[in-house]
């Protein structure tokens, strides 16, 4: 009797394990700055189609791309630079004919709400006012990168990085300086307007390369049907709507 029941509860876990229990599952991993504009997307997409289920996996798209390389679940790939979707096609982990660019962002100097001072232009920066500045780590995020490239074309990179404090991805940039750890910080446009009472802009910063994001469902997808329905939600008028209703851009 018990050899019998251990045979039924094996064949019950394997049920529910197999593949098929995972149909209509739909795993996004996204830059981590999309965080608020997915979560209010997912609701009118599983509306849309009852039959499906998206997770959502946040995090720095140079660490996204890292996990799917290593075999992480993963149906879409949102990344928050052409860098890192690149690197994805050129390691076959999407197809070129499915990368679309999704939105834009712009790059902005923000100071805790509170700060009695503010930059008004990068080489404000480098003075003594400022000695610690939030930055991403370039090496993985794709906002570090943008920012590293426009302080190297103005020659300061040099006179910042010493003050950098380095965020593992760019909510990370965001909290430091609305929690007044950090005199100043380089994030995104919409993560500034995420905490409006806590964090101001003080300037924009103009870049050599749009910041564009690009989505793509990834070639193994285990839901392949289903990734590639919600990369083509993200493009109907509604969920640009929500896209654009949190700040960003048409791409």
């Amino acid at each position: 009797m018990h050899a019998r029941l251990l045979r039924l509860l094996a064949l019950a876990a394997a049920c529910w394990l197999s593949p098929a229990a995972r149909a209509g599952e739909v795993v996004v991993s996204a830059a981590a700055s999309l965080t608020q504009a997915l979560r209010d997307l997912v609701p009118l997409y599983e509306a849309a189609h009852p039959g499906d289920r998206v997770l959502l996996n946040f995090g720095a798209s140079g660490a996204l791309l890292a996990q799917i390389a290593k075999g992480a679940p993963a149906d879409v790939f949102v990344s928050a630079d052409q860098e890192s979707m690149d690197q994805a096609q050129d390691r076959g982990l999407v197809r070129p004919a499915q990368r679309r660019d999704m939105v834009s962002n712009s790059l902005v100097v923000i100071v805790p709400a509170a700060a009695t001072r503010a930059p008004r232009a990068l080489a404000d920066l480098a003075g003594p006012d400022f000695g610690r500045i939030a930055i991403g780590l370039p090496a993985s995020v794709p906002v570090g990168r943008y920012t590293r490239g426009v302080l190297e074309a103005a020659d300061l990179w040099r006179a910042i990085e010493p003050k950098m404090i380095g965020a593992h991805h760019v909510r990370q940039a965001l909290d430091y300086v609305a929690r007044g750890e950090v005199d100043a910080g380089f994030v995104y446009a919409t993560d500034a307007a995420v905490l409006p009472g806590k964090v101001r802009v003080a300037f924009t910063v103009p870049t050599a390369r749009p910041i564009r994001y690009p989505v793509a469902p990834l070639a193994a997808a285990p839901n392949a049907a289903e990734a590639v329905r919600f990369v083509d939600f993200l493009f109907t008028p509604g969920a640009q709507a929500v896209l654009v209703r949190h700040g960003f851009g048409k791409p």
